[in-house]
């Protein structure tokens, strides 16, 4: 059993012009070749709950947190893993299919994405009973991806990110905290 808990429940979400603002991140690690000759990067994705197909950990970023807490968080919460949130990869507005609600009754969703550097696998995490994580590179990562508005986050700011040499581009106290109009 896991000593750390998920949090749940919608009372401490923030919204912004009726979309219900969420936070996640891409975990990279770098992989070494068989050969021993450079290194490869693979991100990590994990089973949807309520279908086919992979994501990236994301939820709902609370007013007690900052954005980058949050995506922190969802990463301990849903993938078991901790690391360094290293590059902002963008804002991805997309429509929840399940989850309207009083605040967002169109279910509209604003995500703030990272590229969290993975430090550490947990052994046992909040969610682990019911995620399965699966470590892949990009190209297989486009593949399995369960959501476009996740596949832009890869495909436009991560794979850029990486094309342009992932250098590490946040300041540990200087986060994007409220998505632009």
């Amino acid at each position: 059993m896991s000593e750390l808990v998920a949090r749940t429940g919608r009372q401490q979400q923030r919204y912004k012009d009726g979309y219900r603002l969420i936070a996640g991140c891409i975990p990279f690690k770098y992989r070494i070749a068989e050969d021993g000759c450079g290194k490869t990067v693979e991100v990590l994705m994990i089973n949807s709950t309520s279908g086919p197909g992979l994501l990236f950990p994301k939820g709902g970023w609370e007013n007690d947190e900052t954005a980058e807490e949050a995506a922190e968080r969802e990463a301990v919460e849903e993938a078991g893993v901790r690391g360094d949130l290293v590059h902002f990869l963008g804002w991805y507005p997309f429509k929840s299919k399940t989850l309207q609600d009083e605040c967002s009754p169109e279910g509209l969703c604003k995500a703030v994405m990272y590229a969290l550097h993975v430090k550490e696998e947990l052994d046992s995490w909040p969610e682990k009973s019911h995620r399965q994580r699966s470590w892949l590179t990009i190209p297989e990562a486009i593949e399995h991806c369960r959501h476009v508005w996740m596949r832009e986050a890869l495909e436009k700011g991560f794979s850029k990110w990486y094309a342009d040499g992932m250098a590490t581009t946040l300041p540990s106290n200087e986060f994007p905290n409220t998505p632009s109009d």
